[in-house]
């Protein structure tokens, strides 16, 4: 599970870069620019997702520990 969210992570960080070298600064929402800023917009929550699953799973084992 560790190394299928590391994997994730990864993935969407590349996605990040690759649709920010996509945006067009001259007309930022206009055809392929939008689509960009979407897809950034979609990657960064999907790294908010899997922080939140980080921290969980991280609160669950320090519960366990403690019972």
């Amino acid at each position: 599970m560790k190394i299928f969210k590391i994997l994730l992570s990864i993935i969407a960080i590349a996605l990040i870069i690759y649709n920010f070298t996509k945006v067009d600064f001259n007309a930022p929402f206009e055809d392929n620019s939008l689509t960009a800023f979407i897809t950034i917009l979609a990657s960064m929550c999907a790294l908010i997702l899997l922080q939140i699953l980080r921290l969980s799973k991280k609160i669950e084992k320090h519960v366990k520990q403690n019972r």
